[in-house]
């Protein structure tokens, strides 16, 4: 075949297959141009296949020899060229399919068996979700003569001592009106309910008056005894139709009888899959608008007392607390009223109400898989948003997805609605104002340091929670407090220095001056500076600022941007002893939880630094991939 690129199709691949590790098998072969793992659009699963393109076809020929069948991650390859034009796939020409193969027949043998009549452009023995073979394949050669003379060569023949068919592939559309066809058109019928005591001669004298019977069987076990089912077959369709129709739902020793058209358990399971789905889209729809699902319950809430605190708003027809084996509550369940509009209003009402110490969460109740393809579609969106503002602002894109913390500075608060987390360029957040601009702009908030990296100054400390000052360092004596005072450090003014300046304006680079005005409980915190000369630092040792604690009540009564931000400061303040640098960083990765889950992390110490920890490997792996792609642009 003359390959018109050099574009190969790999399929039968593990989902942990990636780019990286095909590459290092397919480069053995010759220059790779690109490798592309298929992946699913939004949860980013991998789809089994990949395309491989070399640069020369020579190259991809010798792949298709030598690596076609191996085994990548414990599964066998299976390597084609990409057929980029479906027509040739579609058609279906060349196309053959051999049932009743040997287990032991993989695709290496089946290819190698149907080889000889002709190039086989692809081959695949089907298999089921643990590897094992069902006992058919499909062979497509390029041309329809190899197929043909394949078809004559290998039917009825034996292949591991087992006969093979090897016929025409039909598509599953033609298959399907086939099937239709057939099921219009039956001779063979299935009789279950049959009383253990008939015997074969009864059975069939029973079907006998209908028609001409070619063959009837009734089911048996190991000691002989009848199963209770069994199978009539006649010669034509009418007199099969003729004793359904006069045998089903008739009684025979006081049982009444099934009779219907025989059906493969292929088909019975369709059947009762679709009629399942059926009926549980026409329960859902039924309760559409009407049934609410409540979740934070407290452990002692009961059904009687969810009915009663949502009885207020509407007709209930249902109330449940779901529950365990063992009988204790999940905290979550479900109340179903009489029309959307009363449901509509028991949500609005009763979200974020407080019943015990918990704020209820309540909404619409909706199908496990619709909320998934919600999720998931969130999901997929907010990536997309934060990659657009990731490039627009040139921010690295393992940091793309949890913005950065900074706890907000004594007399720097942010304003209400902010979340705490400075994620620059998001929509509907203005830029931070520096608090000491060096243009002389409006003072507010703490100039902004680069995304990802330790927070700006104005962050040091939380509004009313002393931070121990930095001790001095060694060779260089504390700023002085005043700023029109001389240096100390030996150096002369720069002669250079413009005249016009204010006087109490800093330099470019030095430290801002303490800022004027009274400050509320000025009194009970220490200086933020150093210490003045003659008054030691305090030790290294110094007892940490007590954390503040949050309950839930106090939440409640916040805003849901408030309440992030109350969240994000107690946060930040347990963080911040253990991993001073990525406090921030990781304060803004746990403030994408709910808030039941982040009051749960602050009642449980264990639960915090499982999560922490679970953040610190995030971050570390990406420092690792990071520093490995910068070495590989490197080289």
């Amino acid at each position: 075949m003359s390959a018109p690129s050099a574009s190969l199709y790999v399929g039968e691949l593990d989902p942990t297959v990636t780019e990286a590790m095909l590459f290092e098998i397919f480069n053995m072969i010759g220059p790779v141009a690109s490798i592309r793992v298929c992946r699913d659009a939004v949860t980013r699963r991998s789809l089994g296949y990949a395309y491989v393109n070399y640069l020369n076809a020579a190259d991809g020929e010798r792949a298709l020899e030598q690596l076609n069948y191996s085994l990548i991650k414990g599964r066998a390859c299976r390597i084609m060229w990409s057929q980029r034009d479906p027509a040739l796939r579609k058609t279906g020409q060349g196309n053959i399919f051999i049932k009743n193969l040997d287990e032991q027949i993989d695709n290496k043998a089946l290819h190698d068996t149907f080889a000889a009549f002709g190039n086989v452009l692809s081959c695949k023995v089907a298999t089921d979700e643990h590897g094992r073979s069902k006992g058919y394949g499909f062979v497509h050669y390029e041309t329809a003569e190899a197929a043909e003379t394949a078809i004559k060569a290998v039917n009825g023949m034996l292949l591991n001592d087992k006969k093979v068919y090897v016929g025409h592939h039909i598509s599953r559309k033609e298959r399907q009106s086939k099937l239709e066809e057939m099921k219009a058109q039956f001779t063979n019928i299935y009789v279950k309910n049959i009383d253990p005591e008939v015997t074969q001669e009864e059975f069939v004298k029973l079907f006998e008056p209908f028609g001409k019977i070619t063959s009837a069987v009734l089911q048996t076990d190991d000691e002989g005894k009848s199963r209770g089912f069994g199978f009539v077959n006649f010669e034509t369709h009418e007199e099969a139709q003729k004793a359904v129709d006069a045998l089903h739902d008739s009684e025979v020793r006081g049982r009444k009888l099934f009779v219907a058209r025989a059906q493969k358990k292929a088909e019975r399971e369709e059947e009762l899959r679709r009629s399942y789905e059926q009926a549980k889209m026409e329960k859902m729809s039924k309760y559409q608008g009407v049934n609410l699902y409540i979740k934070n319950l407290e452990d002692d809430i009961d059904d009687d007392r969810l009915r009663q605190e949502f009885e207020p708003f509407g007709t209930i027809t249902s109330a449940k607390v779901m529950r365990d084996e063992k009988g204790t509550s999940k905290g979550f369940g479900f109340v179903c009223f009489s029309s959307p509009d009363e449901a509509t209003k028991a949500v609005a009402e009763m979200n974020n109400k407080m019943i015990g110490s918990k704020p209820l969460y309540v909404s619409l109740a909706q199908r496990r898989e619709v909320r998934r393809q919600q999720l998931e579609s969130q999901i997929a969106q907010r990536n997309q948003i934060r990659m657009q503002q990731a490039a627009a602002t040139g921010i690295p894109g393992g940091y793309m997805n949890s913005p950065m913390y900074y706890p907000p500075a004594p007399g720097a608060y942010p304003p209400p609605g902010g979340r705490g987390m400075m994620g620059y360029g998001q929509p509907g957040m203005l830029p931070p104002r520096p608090r000491y601009a060096p243009n002389g702009q409006v003072p507010g908030m703490p100039m902004p340091a680069p995304y990802g990296q330790a927070p700006p100054q104005g962050y040091g400390g939380m509004p009313g929670y002393p931070r121990a000052p930095r001790p001095p360092q060694a060779g260089r004596a504390p700023p002085p407090t005043d700023p029109n005072a001389p240096a100390t450090n030996g150096a002369a003014p720069r002669p250079g220095a413009p005249q016009g300046a204010p006087a109490n304006r800093p330099p470019a680079g030095a430290q801002p001056p303490a800022a004027r005005g009274p400050a509320p409980n000025r009194a009970q915190q220490p200086a933020r500076g150093p210490a003045p000369a003659g008054q030691a630092p305090p030790a290294a040792g110094a007892p940490a600022p007590e954390v503040p604690t949050i309950t839930a009540a106090a939440l409640a009564n916040a805003s849901p941007m408030e309440q992030k931000q109350m969240l994000g400061e107690v946060i930040y303040m347990k963080i911040a002893p253990s991993q001073p640098e990525l406090a921030g960083k990781i304060t803004g990765m746990l403030l994408e939880m709910d808030n039941t889950e982040l009051l749960h992390l602050l009642e449980a110490p264990d639960a915090m630094n499982a999560k922490v920890n679970e953040a610190l490997a995030v971050l570390h792996e990406f420092s690792r991939n990071a520093n490995g792609e910068e070495a590989a642009e490197s080289k």
